[in-house]
């Protein structure tokens, strides 16, 4: 296993701090509505589930998984769903809970994936708003870091499946691109 040299950007208590605040504001802007947070399978796991403990209104949580076409680091722009939602969308606040929004191409598709099964709203949570590579115009309803340099690993983020373990996020000096 190879060794990666990695800088802390943001700490665990500024990621704590940062998740309640969100949960607070989520649980305001949702009340009274029927919520389920959908978090995106597998970078969204952690953070989806501290943002739920921090949630104060009834809400559910589901999980879905999508994949990009084609070998390489690039996403081609073609998106297909490998795990769709459990639980029923249709008339219901769906809130999409992403680790880091990077070029924007599969979470444009998510969206309107949950637009077109008539959800009551839909709407975006990132932990990471990262606009640098951003490719189509997407805005998150919800960020909780605006970041736009390095890459990114800790608390959800990876890089080959590794690091998602930490406590806060670093960047890696030495990552391959």
């Amino acid at each position: 296993m190879q060794h990666h040299t990695m800088l802390e950007v943001i700490s665990r208590r500024a990621i704590e701090e940062r998740v309640a605040a969100l949960g607070r504001q989520i649980s305001q802007d949702y009340t009274g509505g029927d919520l389920v947070l959908m978090a995106v399978l597998g970078g969204a796991f952690v953070f989806a589930a501290d943002l739920c403990r921090s949630i104060t209104i009834d809400c559910c949580i589901d999980f879905v998984r999508v994949a990009s076409y084609g070998a390489g680091t690039a996403s081609t722009g073609s998106i297909r769903l490998v795990q769709a939602p459990a639980l029923e969308v249709s008339g219901r606040d769906i809130l999409v809970v992403e680790d880091i929004v990077d070029t924007g191409l599969t979470l444009q598709w998510l969206l309107q994936y949950f637009h077109q099964q008539k959800a009551g709203s839909v709407r975006l949570c990132t932990l990471v708003d990262k606009k640098e590579r951003r490719q189509v115009p997407l805005e998150a309803d919800y960020v909780g870091f605006t970041l736009n340099h390095g890459f990114l690993v800790g608390y959800s983020l990876d890089f080959a499946e590794r690091y998602r373990n930490l406590p806060a996020i670093y960047t890696l000096q030495d990552a391959a691109s």
